[in-house]
């Protein structure tokens, strides 16, 4: 496809919504938790075993926008989110027909699945960011605000507002959304393509030379990034942002029908509100944030607003323990929590490109992405296992994982402070 087919680059940006829209389907995870561990249904899994099955997948998914980003480097992007979006619907599908065979769920939603996601994600970040050099935090929060969104739904479909899951069983459900995941993928791969050499939008001029090293104007190669501070400290405050937002995302819906339980709400009902919690607060927080906090640091900077979206997640996750057992108090434990988390994913993107270049954002963000993997494998196992020491602890095993995650995030808010332009001669 020639780079001319898009006539206007905001349609960039819807392609990149509607992709992301399908992607998100590994944050929509909680929705399926409950039947998983249900100890009188089909599966029967503990909780370690289905956030296992959840941090496999975004280990995958990780690792693999590693690949992505090179491959971009050989083919067309179009090319590569299709097959993203193609390998992440075919995980889903085979996950159909796995019954309740741990290591089935393992490999294809964690997987292949993973793997799809990984493919695709990493390319409406790359094009996007092309297309606008003049608005990075504004359009890296726009291409991945889909991610939230779609975590939204897929859980409302599968529950509260679908009932898929309760019509039609999770291996069903399983198979129907990865149908509608390749269907979306391919539809807003037709806008992921790279402008024309030496492309500006019109009226913006790149930075002059003397600021240039902190705007993307100056492009390393990956190997040169990995020799530099900044990106090892990028790489752990993504760690922590990471571990904090899957592990809630993981967990929510367990956590919250423990603590609204033990706050004095019958279960069925508490299950009813983490559906809300999750599927509105947290996911739409998560959309929000992402499109907020990239605004946000437009206008104050990408330093400044990774350490006030830290600052707040810890003191939100030192908190959320304690707010568990009230319901509005849980559901703006939820809600702060999202919003913070989206932010990760407008700011680290943004930040690569500020410091180590537009051009090769597609190669570095990937590394930079591995963070993810390990918080995401990290996060959810943590809180999982104290979540099997519920019954015999009670409910303040769930104290514990809360607590690590908010020093971890106050870490990161420090750690912002110190960043720097790394220095780099043109």
């Amino acid at each position: 496809m020639a780079n001319n087919t898009v006539s206007n680059r905001w349609l960039v940006v819807l392609g990149a919504i509607l992709i992301q829209l399908a992607l998100g389907a590994i944050y929509a995870w909680s929705v399926f938790t409950p039947s998983l561990t249900d100890a009188k249904g089909l599966y029967k899994f503990t909780a370690v075993q289905a956030m296992t099955i959840f941090s496999v997948g975004l280990a995958a998914f990780a690792v693999m926008t590693i690949l992505g980003g090179r491959l971009m480097a050989k083919f067309p992007p179009q090319r590569i989110a299709m097959i993203g979006g193609i390998t992440l619907g075919i995980g889903y599908i085979l996950a159909g027909f796995v019954g309740s065979s741990f290591i089935g769920l393992v490999l294809t939603i964690g997987l292949i699945g993973g793997i799809g996601i990984g493919l695709g994600y990493v390319v409406p970040i790359a094009v996007g960011v092309k297309w606008f050099p003049d608005k990075k935090g504004l359009l890296t929060g726009l291409a991945v605000a889909g991610f939230g969104l779609g975590a939204f739904l897929w859980i409302m479909a599968g529950g509260r507002w679908g009932h898929l899951i309760a019509l039609y069983g999770v291996a069903r459900v399983f198979q129907i959304y990865g149908v509608a995941y390749i269907i979306m993928v391919l539809l807003g791969s037709i806008w992921m393509v790279n402008p024309p050499e030496g492309y500006k939008p019109e009226g913006w001029n790149p930075p002059p030379p003397a600021k240039a090293a902190a705007t993307g104007a100056i492009d390393m190669n990956s190997s040169d990034m990995l020799k530099t501070p900044q990106f090892f400290m990028l790489w752990f405050m993504f760690v922590a942002g990471a571990l904090a937002g899957l592990m809630v995302i993981g967990n929510i819906k367990l956590f919250g029908i423990d603590a609204l339980k033990a706050g004095g709400m019958e279960a069925a009902l508490a299950t009813a509100k983490t559906d809300i919690a999750m599927a509105v607060y947290f996911a739409l927080a998560n959309a929000a944030g992402r499109i907020i906090w990239g605004m946000v640091s437009d206008k104050i900077g990408r330093k400044s607003s990774l350490f006030f979206m830290f600052l707040f997640q810890g003191i939100m996750l030192l908190l959320f323990y304690s707010m568990g057992g009230t319901e509005s108090l849980f559901y703006l434990g939820a809600l702060l929590i999202g919003f913070n988390f989206g932010g990760n994913f407008a700011l680290f993107p943004a930040a690569t490109a500020d410091f180590f270049g537009n051009k090769t954002v597609g190669l570095n963000y990937g590394w930079v992405f591995t963070a993810y993997g390990v918080g995401g494998i990290v996060g959810p196992i943590l809180a999982g296992h104290f979540k099997d020491q519920v019954a015999a602890a009670g409910i303040t095993a769930w104290q514990t994982p809360f607590m690590i995650a908010g020093i971890v995030c106050l870490i990161a808010a420090v750690l912002a402070l110190a960043l720097r332009a790394p220095n780099r001669n043109a």
